[in-house]
This record gives structure tokens, sequence and C-alpha cells, in this order.
């Protein structure tokens, strides 16, 4: 199947590095448009090569926007000139976030103020601004990136699985009252997929292991699949999801994590 999404616009949060600059090569290799919002204008530059790369002789625009989406004021002032400067968003997909978990005894209110603010708030506020504009148009995609504690918190999980199992909430709420408008809402929930902070782990670990025997010993009794996700696997499901191609899916939460999550 040839996914094509020619004379898309899509906005794609934490999109400097990992699974964020993955969908955002995919979407632009299918021909769409990719608004890059990230915090740092480096990660972003660095990125829009590599985006306008795997775009090659597309007509996909592409553009980059610093912005700390866990504050509302630069989401404002960020959606105010990614309209400028594209016309309109017809895609968006809330990937900011990272892990931030342990023991509840020891999550401040602060913890949970800071993961609620980036990981739940910021597709709140985002998509309050994007969604009246996909439903006038009768056509719009969004895409919640979540993990696989969304379903299956296990200990030691706060606050990031009650952060995430909020954004399933919300994915099925927005699916419900969008759907009769051809604005589909979906949720894809990360397991184990190789990406910039597992490289990070292995450097910190020094425990004299490649990185490929790292990740061996990573899926080892938690991937059914037996190995670690790739990141352009996660965007071309993404990529489905907000094309024609997905035309009737909507209010599903869709576990890439090669069979790890308990909960279907």
């Amino acid at each position: 199947m040839d996914v094509r999404m020619d004379g898309r616009v899509a906005v794609i949060t934490g999109s400097s590095t990992g699974l964020g600059l993955a969908m955002a090569k995919e979407f632009a290799a299918s021909g769409a448009s990719v608004a890059l919002l990230a915090r740092k204008m480096d990660a972003l530059t660095a990125a829009k090569a590599e985006v306008a790369k795997a775009a090659g002789k597309t007509n996909a625009k592409i553009e980059v926007y610093s912005c700390d989406v866990a504050k509302a004021q630069p989401i404002a002032d960020t959606w105010k000139k990614v309209v400028a400067d594209f016309g309109k968003v017809d895609i968006v997909v809330n990937n900011a976030g990272i892990s931030h978990a342990k023991a509840f005894d020891t999550v401040t209110d602060a913890d949970w103020q800071g993961d609620l603010d980036l990981k739940l708030f910021a597709a709140i506020r985002l998509l309050r601004l994007a969604l009246p504009g996909m439903r006038e148009r009768k056509w719009g995609r969004v895409v919640n990136v979540l993990n696989i504690g969304a379903k299956a918190p296990g200990a030691d999980s706060t606050p990031t699985s009650v952060s995430r199992a909020a954004g399933l909430a919300l994915t099925k709420a927005l699916s419900k009252e969008n759907a009769p408008h051809n604005v589909l809402v979906n949720a894809m929930l990360v397991g184990l997929i190789e990406s910039d902070q597992w490289a990070r782990r292995h450097k910190a670990a020094n425990d004299g292991k490649s990185y490929e025997q790292f990740l061996e010993g990573m899926a080892k009794g938690r991937i059914p699949i037996g190995r670690i996700g790739k990141s352009e696997e996660f965007a071309r499901m993404a990529c489905f999801l907000c094309s024609d191609a997905g035309s009737f899916i909507t209010g599903v939460a869709i576990n890439v994590d090669g069979g790890a999550s308990p909960v279907v």
C-alpha cells in the first residue's frame, strides 16, 4: 500500500529527535508538510535537514519552532506562527514527553504538575487550538503518543503512568466528540523502541557491553517478538493512521510494543 499525505499539514511536538523525528521524516516522505516543535533550536535545525532530505522531491514544506509545550503561552504563540506559515493544520501528533517513573512515595507535587503539564495539558492546549479548524474543514487527524503503562501501569511507574492514562481517556472522549466531523483521534502506545534515551542509558551504564548487547538484554524476557522496536516502525503506523488509508479508525489505542503489553 502506498500511503500518501500530499497536501496535508502536520504539527508534531517533541520532533527534534527520536520518535518525533522519525514520524516527521515519514510524513514528509509521504508528501505532508511538517511543523516540527521542540525546545532546542540547534536540535531542530539538524532535524529539519534530515526531514528535508527524507522529503526528497515531494512538495513538503518543513519549518521548525522552538516551543516549550509544557507552558500555555508558548503554545499559543507558536500556533499563531504555524498557521501564518502554513495556512492550516490537518494533523496533530502529541509526542512531547520523557519517561518519569519512580515510587509513589518519592513523587513530589512539582513532579506531578510538571509531568501533567508536559504530557496532558500540552495536548489539551494544542488540540483546543487545532480542533475547530479541523471540524470546519471536515478533515482532521490526531495521534496522542502514550506508552503501554497507560493501559497496564506497573509498580514505581508514577507519575508517567497516570499522565498517560489521562491521555488515553482524553483520546477516547475526543474521538467520540469529533468523529461526526471526520476528525479522527487515536493513540499509539510505545513499548521498548530504540531511541536517543536508550543510547543515553547505555552510555551511563558503562558496563562494557556494546549498544547492541545492551538492547538485546533489554528485550530478553520482556518482548515476545524478541527484539527492541525501531522508530521507523512506529512512524509507519502513525503515517497510516494520519492518512486517508486510516479513514475508518478512531478512538483506538494501538500497542506498538512487539507484544509486550498484557492488555490488548
